[in-house]
């Protein structure tokens, strides 16, 4: 257990971001990229791998995606991640017997050998070949259930996404890599794994998303005791704040460079924001993402991005377009930073956001 262990070293270890490199090397340093559809003013994948990957345009990951080890799957939620996980993660046991493997049937089995007889398959030929019956989707819409079948496939390993057409998941068949690695190592090595991800993460937090890994490891609610040996083996070090317990990898602590003079505008879904119980105890406010809230009831604003000021969440912004122009309009939750370059450094962040933005002069951002 970290003794002396301060809350600016929490932040400052929140906050530290990697020089910006290739989109390659930083989606196997970041490890998991959250997805999600809405664009205002971008997907949050594109948000967040614009910080991280020089010269990035939003969509060059889906633009990109068939040339790159990645994969689109399911971890604490659903996002971008090095291939090289994807074994940890199957197999998957089915969520309706627990402990028991998943086996196809029904439409379910037939969307299977449709899509291992055609090869990639858009959803919409799937419509056409099953009828467009409607079922009820994973965000409480509709869907038609066809494409539920394809996605429960994909979340049990049996198919891909091979690319996105327009947005659009595209899927193939795929084999599970996962049946000869042992769910205890499985388990360990995606505690671990999230641990980077969010680090530092709170000790409640991070139990909470073990017991999501309960489809791996039936018993992941009672393992929890996995932490303690991690803790033990030295690949995790520990440390209490206001009575609050955190965890991050060994030695993390120890790498950390004073933060840049820089704004960042970030995603709801960055890992810097994921955790709001973390967010609120560090920068000491409540961050909402209010996309799904009506109208009247929003403080901050449809797609309030947390603006990051160093190492110091100080308040927000919302950036929309009006034709080629964007609009950016920041909200502070103690009054705007006194500092004198913060403004320049907000007019440099507003400009690398038109930059990423734009539809034209782009380049590419590495392999």
């Amino acid at each position: 257990m970290a003794t002396g262990l301060t809350l600016e070293q929490l932040r400052r270890q929140a906050a530290h971001m990697r020089a910006p490199g290739t989109l390659s090397r930083a989606i196997a340093q970041i490890e998991f990229i959250q997805s999600d559809p809405i664009r205002s003013p971008a997907r949050a994948q594109d948000l967040i791998l614009r910080h991280r990957v020089a010269d990035y345009r939003a969509g060059d990951l889906e633009r990109r995606y068939s040339s790159l080890a990645v994969e689109e799957d399911f971890l604490y939620a659903y996002g971008f991640m090095p291939r090289r996980i994807r074994k940890f993660l199957y197999p998957r046991f089915d969520r309706t017997r627990p402990g028991s493997p998943f086996v196809p049937t029904g439409l379910a089995a037939d969307v299977l050998a449709f899509v291992r007889e055609r090869g990639a398959t858009h959803p919409g030929v799937l419509a056409t070949q099953f009828g467009r019956t409607r079922a009820i989707n994973g965000w409480g819409g509709f869907s038609t259930a066809s494409t539920r079948a394809l996605q429960q496939l994909h979340y049990h390993g049996l198919l891909r996404v091979q690319r996105r057409e327009r947005g659009v998941r595209v899927y193939e068949a795929a084999t599970i890599e996962g049946d000869s690695t042992d769910p205890a190592r499985r388990l360990r090595e995606l505690i671990l794994l999230v641990t980077r991800v969010l680090a530092p993460i709170p000790e409640v937090t991070l139990r909470a998303v073990i017991a999501r890994f309960a489809h791996i490891a039936p018993h992941a609610r009672s393992r929890a005791g996995t932490i303690e040996e991690l803790l033990a083996a030295g690949r995790l070090e520990a440390g209490v704040v206001d009575g609050l317990k955190y965890l991050w990898p060994a030695g993390a602590l120890d790498r950390l460079a004073e933060p840049p003079r820089e704004v960042r505008f970030l995603a709801p879904f960055d890992p810097i924001v994921w955790d709001r119980r973390r967010f609120e105890h560090m920068w000491e406010w409540a961050y909402r993402f209010e996309a799904y809230v009506p109208e009247r009831n929003r403080r901050l604003g449809y797609y309030a991005m947390p603006l990051l000021w160093m190492d110091r969440v100080v308040g927000w912004v919302n950036c929309t377009r009006a034709g080629d122009r964007l609009q950016v309009r920041p909200g502070f939750v103690a009054g705007k930073p006194r500092e004198r370059d913060f403004r320049q450094a907000f007019d440099h962040e507003v400009a690398r956001m038109e930059l990423f933005l734009s539809r034209s002069g782009r380049r590419r951002s590495g392999s």
